[in-house]
């Protein structure tokens, strides 16, 4: 076994053009090496299918029936929902769940915590800090497999169950263009979010089938924090002329949009239409929701994202990623 360890670190060091002890430094996640380089040893290590622990792995083989979930907050109905779906398809589990509450260091110290209690798998929707997913990497390493759901990463190979949300964008815009609006305004997440990158390319998408200018004014991204959204709302709000129209990044930021505009003065829906993501079943008890929202389907997605997880878990030795899309609906509510 060692020889084939020996090996493996020699051929990544060559392969990348780096020293060997930057190999070994870079699997342990040492902080002496750059980011950029310990992602690029990871991913190759993974291709060439090395663990940088092998005794890890043989502990693996005892099964301890604990799943982590790690998510950014359960006060969001989309995720205590598709928490629910988690917990119907894991029953014989214990499902631990953590929230990063937006942040890199907490999401981060919770997949240690996970690691360390050696659980079975993992299912994860990032935080909104989220830049880098070395911290996931390192339990696929260890042979426990991650799956993502909703917000998953960008441009990285990795098990992800996702909503086609370029195409639900675009028919969103699409919708609002239709009654006549031609100043539509996004209020998107943060941008290193995949989900934000596809809401704002659906908006491009449906202004410009449209002939509807994109102007940079009408773009905004906040953190997600009620304090930044409120700030680049009465931002949107103060332009010349003002946005006809707002589509929030989900429906909490939507409704935080509408407070802002109440307080100034400006009816939602009426002077300003507002439009949104997720459709949450609490929008029926809100006397004046968004006239719009696209619904995701949280319990749907939560399932499939413990149903590939099973999946994982009963084949350690499966190599290729999974990608599941669940379908999304645009929900509209006038009157």
């Amino acid at each position: 076994m060692q020889h084939h360890q020996t090996v493996t670190i020699k051929q990544i060091a060559q392969e990348l053009g780096v020293s060997i002890s930057t190999v070994s430094r870079a699997l342990q996640n040492n902080p002496r090496i750059g980011l950029r380089t310990r992602e690029r040893v990871w991913e190759l290590a993974r291709k060439l299918q090395y663990s940088p622990n092998p005794a890890a792995l043989v502990l693996k083989k005892k099964r301890t029936h604990t799943i982590g979930v790690i998510l950014p907050f359960l006060g969001e109905e989309f995720f205590s929902t598709a928490v629910t779906a988690i917990e119907d398809v894991l029953t014989g589990y214990n499902v631990v769940i953590s929230q990063s509450r937006d942040r890199l260091d907490r999401e981060k110290s919770a997949l240690n915590t996970f690691l360390s209690s050696r659980v079975d798998g993992v299912i994860a929707s990032l935080s909104a800090e989220t830049h880098h997913y070395l911290h996931f990497r390192e339990l696929e390493n260890f042979g426990i497999p991650v799956v993502f759901f909703d917000r998953v990463p960008r441009s990285v190979p990795a098990h992800k169950v996702r909503n086609s949300v370029t195409k639900a964008a675009r028919e969103l815009v699409q919708y609002l263009a239709g009654k006549g609006l031609e100043r539509i305004a996004l209020l998107n997440g943060p941008p290193q979010l995949e989900v934000s990158e596809e809401r704002q390319e659906g908006y491009i998408q449906a202004m410009t089938g449209a002939g509807l200018p994109v102007l940079p004014q009408y773009l905004r991204s906040t953190d997600l924090s009620r304090e930044d959204t409120h700030t680049k709302t009465k931002l949107l709000l103060a332009l010349e002329p003002k946005p006809q129209a707002i589509v929030g990044f989900n429906d909490y930021v939507a409704l935080q949009a509408m407070e802002v505009a109440k307080q100034l003065q400006i009816r939602p829906n009426e002077d300003v239409y507002f439009a949104s993501f997720a459709n949450l079943p609490l929008m029926d008890y809100i006397d004046n929701p968004p006239v719009a929202s696209v619904e995701q389907f949280a319990y749907t997605m939560g399932e499939k994202a413990a149903e590939l997880l099973l999946h994982l878990i009963h084949h350690p030795d499966e190599t290729r990623y999974h990608e599941v899309l669940v379908e999304t609906q645009l929900f509209v509510r006038e009157k």
